[in-house]
């Protein structure tokens, strides 16, 4: 049987599993931890490895262990650790979590992914500093309702240098996206779409690379907007969206809210669902799930939007 590892990355640690084939061991996780990893794993020829996506700090783990040429997956956490529960993993350690992920490579075996370029990651970087800042402007604001006119002086003087950084980080995107032809077309195609801001796009084209290439029920499930059944015998329960990638989720809700309001076909969409008794929420998720998959044909196709013909 071929064995898998598995790979629990901390801030400052590696720790290290196989299965069916034990091989715990632990690393520094640095420059020189990193390269002592490849050099172990190597001559093991693993059929895959498989780590946590950790906001970031797997990366340098992963492009270390691709440039060696191993098969690398990165996997959702929640996953792995309802498969840890599930074969009764309780405890948890991170050697446990090294066991458990590479138990769940063997038992799962899931795809392997096209590493991000560096441009794409550099895109991404400035995309989540951005928001960054504007849940720190929110917070300040928050926090200037209940505060001396002194203090609310200093949050002022804060939240203009914050906006300020807000408009930088915009430039970048802006800059990054200018770089590539491929992004360009994206954007221009995306843009064209009445209700679709710059913010949205460039959440699109740096943390959902897929679009355009997914059919549409695929797209749909990888953003998380695509109701599950919760159904047993005779009980019909309610429709839930769940899991997905909740920073693009989000960024489409507020676009979709503009386009109910400014885009002819999703008002319409949207006004015959609430006509048809749907309540607002859900109405409003049906529009989203009809605005991705618009996105995405037209990225497929390469097609600007076309506002329908007027009657």
């Amino acid at each position: 049987m071929e064995n898998y590892i598995g790979i629990d990355v901390c801030k400052d640690r590696l720790d290290v599993d196989g299965y069916p084939h034990s091989h715990k061991s632990s690393f520094t996780n640095d420059e020189a931890g990193r390269q002592a990893l490849v050099e172990t794993l190597a001559p093991l020829a693993p059929k895959g490895i498989v780590l946590e996506a950790t906001g970031g700090l797997e990366f340098p783990v992963v492009c270390e262990l691709a440039r060696a040429g191993m098969q690398v997956f990165v996997v959702n956490p929640r996953q792995a650790r309802d498969f840890a529960k599930a074969i009764g993993l309780l405890a948890k350690t991170d050697q446990i979590d090294a066991f458990a992920l590479a138990r769940f490579a063997e038992a799962v075996k899931p795809q392997p992914r096209a590493l991000k370029s560096e441009e794409l990651l550099d895109l991404e970087e400035v995309l989540t500093r951005r928001r960054q800042l504007v849940d720190m402007i929110t917070a300040e604001k928050n926090r200037r309702t209940r505060v001396s006119l002194k203090t609310a002086k200093q949050i002022d003087e804060h939240i203009e240098w914050l906006e300020r950084q807000v408009k930088h980080a915009d430039t970048d995107m802006g800059d990054a996206i200018k770089k590539s032809p491929i992004w360009q077309a994206k954007s221009n195609l995306l843009k064209s779409i009445p209700g679709v801001g710059q913010v949205t796009v460039n959440t699109l084209l740096a943390e959902l690379p897929e679009l355009g290439q997914l059919n549409r029920r695929e797209i749909a499930a990888l953003v998380g907007i695509c109701p599950f059944n919760n159904d047993s015998g005779g009980h019909r329960g309610k429709r839930r969206i769940w899991g997905g990638r909740a920073s693009v989720r989000s960024v489409l809700y507020m676009a979709t809210l503009v386009a109910t309001r400014h885009n002819s076909v999703i008002q319409a969409f949207y006004q015959k669902l609430l006509e048809a008794g749907k309540m607002k929420k859900v109405a409003l998720v049906a529009c989203m799930r009809k605005l991705l998959t618009t996105m995405n044909a037209m990225v497929h196709n390469n097609t600007p939007w076309e506002a329908p013909a007027q009657t």
